[in-house]
C-alpha cells in the first residue's frame, strides 16, 4: 500500500483516539447521538461560622500590629544608629583638624586618616582649549611640559580613548589616578559642543 493509505490509517488512529479520550465537558459526538464526559465536581467547602471565623481573624490583627510595631522601632533604631555613626565622625574629625596641622606644622606624618581617604590621588584641573587642529590640553600648572593638540580626527573616533591616552601619558595608569580621564573626556565634550 502507498503513502496515502499510510496517512489515512494515522489520521484514523488520531480520531478514535480523540474520541476514546474526549474533551471534558465538550459533548463527543458517537453515531449520531450526544454523549456528555462527566467532569468531576469538586467538593463544595463547608461554610464556616461567624464565631469560628471571628476566632481565626484576631490572632491575624494582632500578628499584624506587632509587625508594624517592629517595622517601627527597627526604622527608629535605624535612625539612631545613622546619627550616632554620624555625631561620632563629627566628633573625631572636631579633634583630627587641630593636631593635623600641628603635625604639619612640625613636620611630621600624621598617623590618623580622616576626610579624604589615604588612597585618593592628588586633584588635577585641565586646561582645554578649541583650536584650528583639534582641541588644545594641558594640565594647569604643568602647562609647558603637558600641553598637547588631540586632533579632530582622533577625538571623532573616541572621546573617551583621546582622554585616557593624554591622562596614561602625563599622570600614570588608571589604577593609580583614577578615573582623571572621565573627567577630561566630560571637559573635552563640552568644549566639542
Amino acid at each position: 500500500m502507498g503513502p496515502f493509505y499510510k496517512t489515512n490509517e494515522r489520521r484514523s488512529k488520531m480520531a478514535k483516539a480523540k474520541k476514546k479520550a474526549g474533551k471534558k465537558g465538550v459533548p463527543v459526538k458517537k453515531a449520531g447521538e450526544e454523549r456528555k464526559v462527566q467532569v468531576k465536581k469538586k467538593a463544595p467547602m463547608e461554610k464556616v461560622h461567624k464565631e469560628e471565623l471571628d476566632g481565626l481573624r484576631k490572632p491575624v490583627e494582632v500578628a499584624k500590629a506587632s509587625l508594624e510595631k517592629a517595622q517601627e522601632e527597627a526604622k527608629a533604631l535605624t535612625e539612631r544608629a545613622r546619627t550616632l555613626v554620624s555625631d561620632a565622625k563629627q566628633a573625631y574629625l572636631t579633634a583630627l583638624i587641630p593636631y593635623r596641622q600641628a603635625c604639619r606644622k612640625a613636620g611630621v606624618k600624621c598617623k590618623f586618616s580622616g576626610g579624604r581617604l589615604a588612597n585618593v590621588s592628588q586633584r588635577v584641573t585641565f586646561l582645554v582649549e578649541k583650536v584650528d587642529k583639534g582641541i588644545k590640553v594641558a594640565i594647569k600648572g604643568r602647562e609647558k611640559e603637558t600641553e598637547e593638540v588631540i586632533p579632530t580626527v582622533k577625538l571623532k573616533e573616541s572621546v573617551n580613548k583621546a582622554a585616557f591616552w593624554f591622562t596614561d601619558k602625563h599622570l600614570g595608569p588608571k589604577e593609580k589616578i583614577g578615573n582623571k580621564g572621565g573627567g577630561l573626556s566630560n571637559r573635552l565634550r563640552k568644549v566639542m559642543a
